[in-house]
């Protein structure tokens, strides 16, 4: 009998035994992968149990390299076209299918891959997709819930798009929201959204560093600047900034900045030879120097506005209207020295002037003003006695408060302005009826007429020239106030033919409630009905009446009645005004006007007709309480009633308590 020679004790750390104490774990796991390679509709899990390669240098566990993690073919398989075995695979353990009671070394190796691989699935490792960036693609949190992670939406829109966002913005809200974050302030600040620079909404709430910053910052893109009373450029340093940024003004307004020095000013026209329009009134830097350095620098200006510059004169202006050929607007209010003969040759040379403003030139006199519409010694035509020049380009004409004219100066626009739309003459107490005619006979075009404190004026001038003039249906604004010859017998015919007008001013004149009444039934003639109860009515007409003695209430209500007037034409229809009458009369009624005007424009128009009647009830007990003889003591009771039955009907809804009280002590006298 051989010898049987005891087995060499075995090396459980080289064999890869596995210990007791592991052994009910091992068996667990063996069930969970015999229940996986059961699964047939995952075919990456059925290599899970083949044979350890022989080759491996790992001893007693599976390594990562005996694992496929994807639905590919198996380390070690061929895939299509492909016969290179696996990098850790051979012959035998390419056969799918081998049972995993027999590699118990392999055991173990899912619980770490799924450790540090979690949530792997056959779509993440497949080569043919392409995954969602990271920040982007969803996570999972502790819990177990997917949450995907923040998207910044502002960050990723493209700049142009937040610069039009932030354009909707108005000045002052831009300034407001620059202050919640660095990269708020540096869109807000973008100088593409101050193209048009305009701070008369806030000059006085904005600090002068923030204005020279917003104009540093945008200078370049600015073509529209209004600083207009910006007085927190007090220094010469902060306007020098202005001038350094902005290049490319078209429109510049710097009215009122009283603190700008006279080379900084300078400097900023010359290097803007691109201005159309330039507004420098009150400024104290301008100079006749100034006119000629913009005579100079500036041909393509169209309007400059010089008025109370009380260190220049009108040698300046005779710079600028020579040297710019486009100018269209020129607006010289209180200038000295245009009674010049050179400078009323030079605004009648150019012709080009559609706008002059001249109010307040107590200078000029008739030899200068005829000079500038007809020239100097002019050809006389001997049939109609007129000078033979080319008309005036002339729209609109300010002569207010030129006290040295007179008449016969004034008579010479007739027959040579006929586009002349705009006639002011306010102040110039001389004028008669004579200079005021052959004007409204050749100007068809006229919509306003300012005629204050002619007291030479007399009705015939209204009823037989202006109400009978080719003006007459276009005449939107006229004023006579001050003129205290007139009365009703002017106007009526004025109120009958100038079916157009949108405001009249007859204060201090000698109107009664004649004109009220007509002025009712004129826009009651001109202005449609509407079936409408929810429409709301606008004012078509504004009357300037107080301080007129010839005004009564009576006339007043005759305006409140039609305002609130509610026509019923069947039983089944209703119209309602679509225009009303805006009255400023007497201060003592001018509370009771105002608050039924609000009614109507609200469309209460109910409301409305009740403070009319309660007013009414008001003044017709006032009047009987005026009146002596018998009863005089409960006339006047009656009117004191009346007179808190209205204040409780003008005090509205919140006056209801006084309104009971009121009834109540009828009650107690009755």
């Amino acid at each position: 009998m051989a010898d049987i020679t005891p087995p060499d004790p075995i090396d459980e750390e080289s064999s890869g035994a596995v210990p007791l104490e592991s052994r009910p774990k091992e068996k667990r796991r063996q069930r969970l992968l015999q229940g996986i390679q059961r699964m047939s509709s995952s075919p990456s899990l059925q290599q899970i149990g083949r044979a350890r390669s022989s080759s491996s240098p790992y001893g007693m566990r599976g390594s990562l390299s005996c694992a496929s993690l994807a639905a590919t073919p198996a380390f070690g398989q061929s895939t299509s076209g492909s016969v290179t075995p696996g990098y850790f695979s051979n012959a035998q353990s390419s056969i799918p299918g081998s049972p995993a009671a027999e590699h118990t070394g392999f055991d173990g190796i899912e619980t770490r891959i799924a450790r540090k691989v979690p949530n792997v699935s056959t779509t993440q490792l497949n080569p043919t997709t392409v995954s969602l960036p990271a920040d982007v693609a969803a996570t999972r949190s502790r819990s177990g819930t997917v949450r995907k992670l923040p998207f910044d939406f502002w960050a990723r829109m493209p700049d142009e798009i937040r610069l039009h966002i932030f354009s909707y913005l108005r000045p002052k809200e831009l300034i407001r929201i620059s202050r919640i974050s660095k990269e708020f302030q540096k869109f807000c600040f973008d100088g593409q959204l101050w193209t048009h620079f305009d701070a008369t909404e806030f000059y006085m709430e904005i600090p002068a560093e923030a204005l020279a910053k917003i104009i540093l910052a945008a200078g370049p893109f600015v073509k529209d600047l209004n600083i207009r009373g910006c007085l927190q450029i007090e220094h010469y340093k902060r306007a020098e900034v202005i001038v350094t940024a902005c290049k490319n003004l078209i429109n510049a307004t710097l009215e009122g900045c009283r603190n700008f020095q006279r080379t900084t000013l300078h400097n900023l026209i010359k290097s803007n030879e691109g201005l159309a329009n330039l507004n420098l009134t009150s400024m104290t830097a301008v100079t006749n120097s100034t006119c000629k350095i913009i005579s100079q620098h500036c041909p393509q200006l169209e309007t400059l506005n010089v008025s109370w510059c009380k260190y220049m004169d009108a040698r300046g202006v005779k710079m600028v209207v020579l040297g710019c050929p486009r100018l269209r607007e020129l607006r010289a209010g209180e200038i000295k020295g245009f009674n010049s003969i050179g400078v009323a040759e030079a605004i009648f040379t150019t012709n080009k002037l559609e706008r002059l403003v001249l109010s307040g030139c107590v200078d000029l006199d008739d030899e200068a003003f005829k000079t500038m519409i007809h020239g100097t010694e002019p050809e006389i035509d001997i049939l109609t006695d007129r000078p033979v020049v080319p008309p005036r380009k002339l729209r609109h004409l300010d002569l207010s408060r030129c006290s040295q004219l007179t008449s016969q100066a004034v008579g010479v626009l007739g027959h040579l302005v006929p586009d002349l739309q705009g006639l002011q003459l306010s102040g110039c107490t001389s004028l008669t009826d004579a200079a005021l005619q052959p004007i409204l006979a050749s100007t068809p075009r006229l919509t306003h007429l300012e005629l204050e404190e002619l007291s030479e004026l007399s009705n015939d001038f209204l009823s037989e020239h202006l109400a009978k003039a080719p003006c007459a249906p276009k005449l939107k604004h006229l004023s006579v106030s001050y003129c205290e010859h007139l009365s009703d017998i002017g106007m009526l015919p004025v109120m009958k033919n100038c079916v157009s007008l949108e405001s009249v001013d007859m204060d201090n004149t000698r109107i009664g409630d004649l004109v009220l009444t007509e002025a009712a039934a004129m826009v009651r003639s001109r202005s449609a009905r509407t079936p409408l109860s929810a429409s709301r009515p606008h004012i078509g007409l504004r009357l300037v009446v107080y301080d007129c003695q010839m005004v009564t209430w009576t006339g007043v209500r005759e305006i409140l009645s039609w305002n609130a007037e509610i026509r019923r034409p069947s039983e089944r229809s209703t119209t309602y005004p679509t225009e009303i009458i805006g009255l400023k009369c007497f201060y003592g009624w001018q509370q009771t006007v105002e608050q039924h005007t609000q009614r109507v424009l609200k469309g209460d128009f109910a409301a409305a007709a009740r403070l009319e009647r309660k007013w009414a009830d008001y003044m017709q007990a006032v009047e009987e309480a005026g009146a002596g003889g018998a009863g005089s003591r409960r006339r006047r009771r009656r009117a004191r009633a009346a007179q808190m039955l209205h204040a409780d009907e003008e005090g509205g809804p919140a006056a209801g308590r006084r309104r009971a009280r009121t009834v109540a002590a009828n009650c107690v006298v009755m």
